[in-house]
């Protein structure tokens, strides 16, 4: 293998791990927005406890993530795949009705963040 093809190589493990974390923090995100809802305003230890914990991971693992990915792509991705999985577990555990509407509109939210995954590219000429 070429020195220039174990450069790309590396480029493209380096941008899947960042991506990776990205799913991650917005796997966490969902379930802080959640863990929130649960504590009744804080009067739940519990539920506090985990949206406190997972609130931390979900901010380390962005910003993990945005070393690599652009921040707006990042926050994007991000706010995207907590919005729609909260969504679905909300409606999954009956505390929300999902329309036929409103599930065309979080397909539509899913898309885009797949979109925002395969438009992504690195910058040339800047090594973050």
């Amino acid at each position: 293998m070429s020195a220039e093809a174990g450069a790309a190589r590396a480029e493209r493990d380096r941008r899947a791990r960042a991506w990776a974390l990205l799913v991650l923090s917005g796997i966490l995100e969902a379930v802080w927005a959640t863990a929130l809802g649960a504590s009744e305003g804080f009067s739940r230890p519990g539920p506090g406890l985990l949206f406190a914990v997972t609130l931390v991971l979900s901010m380390l693992t962005l910003a993990r993530a945005a070393r690599v990915v652009p921040m707006g792509t990042a926050y994007a991705v991000w706010t995207g795949i907590g919005a729609v999985l909260t969504v679905a577990w909300a409606a999954g555990t009956g505390q929300e009705q999902i329309s036929w509407a409103k599930a065309l509109f979080l397909a539509g939210i899913v898309a885009c963040v797949v979109g925002l995954h395969a438009a992504d590219r690195p910058i040339p000429g800047k090594d973050r």
